[in-house]
């Protein structure tokens, strides 16, 4: 099994930046992909980026140039660098890691973590 488990949320200005960490444990050597997908308040969980083992990374439209995902795999640990946050980007955001080939639908994950909110103020 894979445990998940984010850190780094909280309450910044508009304009400002977060890095966001994801540490794994347990059977690591089963995640091929890792990455995040954030849930605002009554709407749907919506992918934000994706990074492989060999670093190939790709991004939700609306996040491209601000925010940056990166991956340290002797620490087993994953980040997502925010910068120029807007109050749209605020949301509960899930750490999600891929045991198959990796997809934006919420469905694919293998394994989640707990979520950390992210909230950005005007």
């Amino acid at each position: 099994q894979v445990q998940l488990v984010e850190s780094g949320g909280g309450l910044v200005q508009a304009g400002g930046s977060l890095r966001l960490s994801c540490a794994a444990s347990g059977r690591t050597f089963s995640l091929y992909d890792m990455g995040w997908f954030r849930q605002a308040p009554g709407k749907e969980r919506e992918f934000v980026a994706v990074i492989s083992w060999g670093g190939s990374t790709n991004y939700l439209d609306s996040v491209k140039g601000r925010f940056t995902i990166s991956r340290d795999n002797a620490k087993n640990t994953v980040y997502l660098q925010m910068s120029s946050l807007q109050p749209e980007d605020t949301a509960v955001y899930y750490c999600a890691g891929w045991t198959t080939n990796w997809g934006t639908a919420p469905g694919t994950v293998g394994s989640w973590g707990q979520g950390t909110q992210v909230t950005v103020s005007s």
